[in-house]
């Protein structure tokens, strides 16, 4: 069975060296939307890019001080992530946050767990 949702993707780009009193800030946020009881967070770290002081940041070429790319993506409904974008003001972001909206899709089978199983083996 598959249930089809409006949602929002928070979407916050960061570099892997940023921090907030001495935690890494995407461990930070992430930890906040758990805490907010969202549905989904995850942290993807990038293999190259760069951000406002334009250097490119890369992990193919020896690194001269990493930092490299990470985005934050949350998806839950508008009003959850919308009432959870207050809790960043302290964090005082300089990167860019976006707000996508998409549909959902979440996949469910509403057979018990032990008979997924069994059709598994």
């Amino acid at each position: 069975m598959k249930t089809i949702s409006r949602s929002l993707r928070l979407s916050i780009f960061l570099g892997e060296s940023d921090i907030w009193h001495h935690r890494p800030l995407d461990a930070e946020i992430v930890s906040r939307a758990h805490r907010a009881g969202l549905a989904d967070a995850n942290v993807f770290r990038g293999i190259a890019g760069y951000g406002a002081n334009l250097r490119i940041h890369t992990q193919r070429l020896l690194p001269l001080g990493g930092n490299l790319p990470l985005v934050i993506v949350i998806v839950d409904s508008a009003e959850k992530i919308r009432a959870f974008l207050s809790q960043l003001d302290d964090l005082e972001l300089t990167a860019p946050v976006v707000l996508d909206e998409l549909e959902s899709i979440r996949f469910t089978d509403s057979a018990p767990a032990w008979a997924r199983w069994s059709r598994a083996s």
